[in-house]
Order: C-alpha cells, then sequence, then structure tokens
C-alpha cells in the first residue's frame, strides 16, 4: 500500500486529491495538513511514502517545508503540486529535494502516474513544467538575478513592488514584522538595489511583475 499525506491550505484541493487518491485500490491517505509546520509534524507521526505538497502557502511554506522534510526525513518522496507550472517554482522545489511536480489542472490520471513513478523510484515533472524547466536551465548565465531569491523572498518582493508596507505584508504572510524586514533586507541585498524603487524597475526589467498576480492570489 502506498501511503500519502496531503498538504494544501485548500480544504476543496485536499479533498480533490483525497478523491483520486481513494479510487486507487493500493493507495491511501493517512493525513492531510494545511501548511508546512502541519506538514512537518505530521511526517514525523506518519512516516508516510508520498507526500503531495502545496509549493505556495502561508506560514513555512512549501519551499522550506520540502527542505526540512528531505535534510530530516529522506525517506519521504516529495511531489509539488502548484499552479505555478513556470520558472523558478519548479526548479526551485525540485533542487529542494523534491522528486516530482505537477500542475493543479493536472488530469486524475497523471497524478496516479507521478505517484506511482515516484514510489517505484523515479522522479515525475508533468509535460508542461518539463518544457519551462529545460528553457530555463538552456539560459544558463543568462537566468535571472531572482532565480536567487527564496519563495519567501519573491513573495516579499512582489508585495513591495505593489506598494504594500511592512505590516501589511506581514498581516498578509502571518509573519512578524521584524521578519518581513529581514527579508527585505536579504532580498535587497541579493539583488543589489536599495530601494523599492530600484527593485520595481528591476522587476520589471525581468518581467517578474506578471507573476506577481498568481503569486499573492493563488496558490
Amino acid at each position: 500500500m502506498i501511503t500519502i499525506i496531503l498538504v494544501d491550505d485548500h480544504r476543496l484541493v485536499r479533498a480533490g486529491l483525497r478523491r483520486v487518491v481513494s479510487e486507487q485500490p493500493d493507495m491511501e491517505v493517512l493525513a492531510e495538513a494545511a501548511s508546512g509546520e502541519e506538514a512537518i509534524e505530521l511526517v514525523r507521526v506518519q512516516e508516510p511514502d508520498i507526500m503531495l505538497l502545496d509549493v505556495n502557502m502561508p506560514g513555512l511554506g512549501g519551499l522550506e517545508a520540502t527542505r526540512r522534510i528531505h535534510q530530516r526525513f529522506a525517506d519521504v518522496k516529495i511531489i509539488g503540486v502548484s499552479m505555478h507550472i513556470d520558472e523558478p517554482y519548479p526548479s526551485r522545489l525540485l533542487a529542494a529535494g523534491a522528486v516530482g511536480y505537477i500542475g493543479k489542472d493536472s488530469a486524475a490520471d497523471e497524478v496516479v502516474t507521478a505517484i506511482r513513478r515516484v514510489h517505484a523510484g523515479g522522479h515525475y515533472v508533468a509535460s508542461a513544467v518539463a518544457g519551462n524547466l529545460a528553457a530555463h536551465l538552456s539560459r544558463g548565465s543568462n537566468a535571472s538575478p531572482f532565480d536567487a531569491l527564496s519563495q519567501r523572498e519573491l513573495q516579499v518582493m512582489y508585495m513591495l513592488t505593489q506598494g504594500l508596507g511592512t505590516q501589511a505584508i506581514s498581516d498578509r504572510l502571518c509573519l512578524s514584522p521584524k521578519t518581513v524586514s529581514t527579508y527585505r533586507y536579504r532580498l535587497f541585498e541579493k539583488l543589489g538595489v536599495h530601494n523599492d524603487v530600484e527593485l520595481t524597475r528591476l522587476a520589471m526589467r525581468y518581467d517578474m511583475l506578471d507573476d506577481a498576480k498568481g503569486q499573492n492570489n493563488a496558490s
């Protein structure tokens, strides 16, 4: 029996994934989580084979949760499930330790295929994701400087370019104002900018603002 944990902050998404998994005679959903923090605790207690993990969640976030789970529970195979199939999301999650990546619009049979392949020791990346990933890797040294940012730094960056202040970002991401300020400092340092205006100009130069709505309104 392939045992699975579902991690997504949207209950309807978890319900859909549970339905797909439950229809398979050799698969079982052990538990569900709505955050990265809950996911780490459930992995420790349930010891699943597979985790279907949302990439963008409040709190810890899918990327950091993947890193920590991969470091502490290497036998658990993580498949990212996200609306974000464009770079840099897939490459970052795979680099953090995930072995699969599919879109939230994937058909039921693709979800099942991904689970079976990963459980058998392989990797699975949806075809649409694979195309974007290949294009990203082929750019090599011409890749965007924003590739150096963590998922959380990207979230803060998008909100800064929308004119949101520290407290507003703090409320949206469920982080302390001090933590938001730390992320702001780090992303400024990595990008070589000194204020929000320079940040916005740089983001526009690399067409990063086209993804801002998806980053802040969907996961």
